[in-house]
């Protein structure tokens, strides 16, 4: 990719428990690493699963708990990442509400221990099968992240604002952003080049070289604009 001065913005809309955002984790780990130089990022909770009495997934036939586990079932095979889709049938989260705050509380500490935070709990509940709607297992999560990256997050300090008014605004704010942009599959990317010049929105997981040609594309988009 040619980096003549060019930078890239991507909002990640996404949520804990969308196990398609699991699967593009190693892409988007890459991109983040190849990209280093020129890119700005921030994550934005989508709210997926508010309750089961709102829930309706009309791609994927899912209005109850157990019929989302088949669709870990196939994102497994898909993808070849593992998937724990028995958290379905053992212990459904009721919501992914939970999780995004909790996630949004990390991020009041630093952008660091909001990234670290997010893959904790995707780890929890993909991989784990623990059921991330329960405050228990949030806080569990925070536990460990402490023990794990001693310095960089404050496990007393998540427990204290977990349930603060500050950190469920921010919640809204970021449910307010995906209603503006018109969101409603996750993850998606939101990728801006030299701020709102050039923009385009990528659904769904997709492969590496898929993205980088998108943003190929606009880099070629936004020269030849310059070029008149």
């Amino acid at each position: 990719m040619d980096q003549k001065g060019d930078w890239l913005d991507i909002i990640y809309f996404t949520d804990p428990l969308c196990c398609w955002s699991w699967v593009l984790e190693p892409v988007w780990q890459q991109l983040r690493d190849t990209l280093s130089s020129i890119l700005t990022y921030k994550y934005c909770m989508g709210g997926m699963l508010s309750s089961w009495n709102d829930y309706h997934d009309t791609i994927n036939a899912v209005t109850r708990p157990i019929q989302m586990g088949p669709v870990w079932l196939h994102a497994k095979h898909m993808s070849g990442i593992y998937i724990n889709d028995r958290l379905w049938f053992n212990d459904p989260p009721a919501s992914s509400y939970p999780a995004c705050v909790a996630v949004k509380c990390a991020g009041m500490q630093s952008a660091v221990a909001e990234e670290m935070y997010l893959y904790k709990l995707r780890e929890a509940a993909l991989v784990q099968g623990k059921n991330i709607a329960k405050k228990e297992i949030l806080l569990q999560v925070a536990s460990e992240l402490q023990g794990e990256k001693h310095g960089f997050f404050n496990y007393e300090l998540f427990a204290k604002q977990l349930t603060s008014t500050e950190v469920s605004d921010l919640f809204k704010r970021d449910l307010e952003l995906v209603r503006s942009y018109g969101i409603s599959r996750f993850p998606s990317l939101l990728i801006r080049l030299n701020g709102k010049k050039q923009s385009v929105i990528l659904t769904g997981s997709r492969p590496y070289d898929a993205i980088m040609g998108t943003i190929e594309k606009l880099v070629e988009k936004a020269e030849s604009s310059s070029s008149y």
